[in-house]
């Protein structure tokens, strides 16, 4: 034990050490040449503080020395959880609903946008969950359909003038089409080669976006795109309908929370069809499934096409919301945000999703006060979460009965 304790200490000096070299060019460097320590040791030492705490507690709680302490706070957080079981499930999804009904009335503009971007991501990441969390391919061009269902709306609301509603089912076709124009050639590669090849893809719209002058008004991007409109009967002499253009965030707030709440009843009814198992066969293992008669071509390219929907729905909303869109909201680092919610709220579970893009989004937010510093803390949470929960925060039960099952029997082998 003693010897476990020296190798942690080593390795917290190590990368403490590290930190140090890697904060100093950042801080300690400026545009005029000259150097500076002052500010680099103050921010290190405030990391320095917080990070040791969390060291002590780690080896408290391994090493059971506050047992007497932590043990009752551990029950009492399992009868509270015991509690919390008991209530039916029923219950909990009234009380989240009319919370998310009241969260706009009670809060300012500032917390409305927030909400607003987190459940469009919401949506984002019932549509990367199909292909990555339920059918085990990796996806890092998925951002490009949601760039597809954007411009879609936002050329045939300029162009032709067509009204939200009309363009936003034919968002979501276009994008399934593009989800299955890249998923037909792609469907018998695996592993790095197929994320290579959708990252390619991803890179390939962003730059036809980018350069096709005549139709997307390239790098300009396309503006004047009219916002959501709904059409409000009136009866002065006659009855007759008035336009009503939604531009209030709170109203927006609402739109986006049903096509959120339809994309979430939408993944957990496919999850749970004969359609979800046969993905969740072939991440498994894609040649079992096939010997099985499950038709993997099929089902992988459908996959493709079911995940683009979600997207392109987003991203019509997207482009009514700004009002205006353009390549640079849609390139790699975006795909890259999307995947990392679906992988640390945990593949395949709905809740994670929504707890992974909360924490995604949210957070840095929250620590926006941190001006330079919030990408910093930003980025050690999401170490600090992946070190102690690899399988997501809320994994999905199947993988979480999995890995107990799993980790029983490493336990099992040590033993014996």
């Amino acid at each position: 034990m003693r010897q476990e304790y020296k190798k942690i200490w080593k390795n917290y000096a190590v990368g403490m050490a590290w930190l140090l070299g890697l904060l100093w060019p950042m801080l300690g460097i400026h545009p005029d040449g000259t150097l500076t320590f002052h500010r680099t040791l103050t921010v290190w030492l405030y990391i320095f503080a917080g990070s040791l705490i969390c060291v002590l507690f780690y080896i408290t709680k391994k090493s059971r020395i506050l047992s007497g302490v932590t043990d009752p706070l551990v029950n009492g957080a399992g009868k509270l959880s015991d509690i919390s079981k008991a209530l039916p499930t029923s219950v909990w999804m009234v009380l989240l609903f009319v919370f998310l009904l009241v969260y706009p009335l009670v809060n300012g503009r500032y917390a409305i946008d927030v909400a607003i971007s987190v459940l469009l991501y919401v949506c984002l990441g019932m549509g990367l969950n199909i292909v990555v969390g339920l059918a085990g391919m990796l996806d890092l061009g998925y951002i490009a359909f949601y760039g597809v269902g954007a411009y879609t709306y936002a050329l045939l609301n300029v162009a032709y003038g067509l009204s939200f509603w009309l363009c936003l089912p034919l968002a979501g076709c276009f994008a399934c089409i593009a989800g299955c124009l890249v998923g037909y050639p792609t469907l018998n590669m695996r592993g790095d080669y197929l994320a290579i090849v959708t990252m390619g893809f991803g890179e390939i719209t962003r730059i036809v976006l980018n350069n096709w002058m005549s139709l997307t008004n390239g790098p300009n991007g396309i503006l004047g795109i009219k916002p959501i409109s709904i059409l409000i009967p009136t009866f002065h002499n006659t009855m007759s309908f008035e336009t009503f253009w939604v531009k209030k965030l709170n109203v927006l707030y609402y739109f986006v929370l049903i096509l959120a709440v339809i994309s979430v009843i939408a993944v957990t009814r496919l999850r749970n069809s004969r359609i979800g198992r046969a993905w969740e066969s072939i991440r498994e293992d894609e040649t079992a499934a096939e010997l099985m008669g499950v038709n993997t071509f099929r089902y992988k390219l459908l996959a493709y096409a079911v995940g683009a929907v979600f997207a392109g729905l987003a991203g019509a909303f997207f482009a009514a919301r700004m009002r205006f869109v353009s390549p640079e909201s849609f390139t790699f680092i975006e795909s890259c945000m999307v995947l990392c919610m679906v992988v640390l709220g945990g593949m395949g579970s709905i809740p994670g999703i929504v707890l992974g893009v909360i924490v995604l989004i949210a957070l840095p937010e929250v620590f926006r006060q941190f001006a330079l510093y919030r990408m910093l803390v930003f980025g050690a949470a999401m170490i600090i979460i992946m070190l102690f929960k690899p399988d997501g925060l809320i994994p999905a039960k199947r993988l979480k009965i999995q890995a107990q099952y799993e980790k029983k029997g490493e336990t099992d082998t040590n033993v014996s």
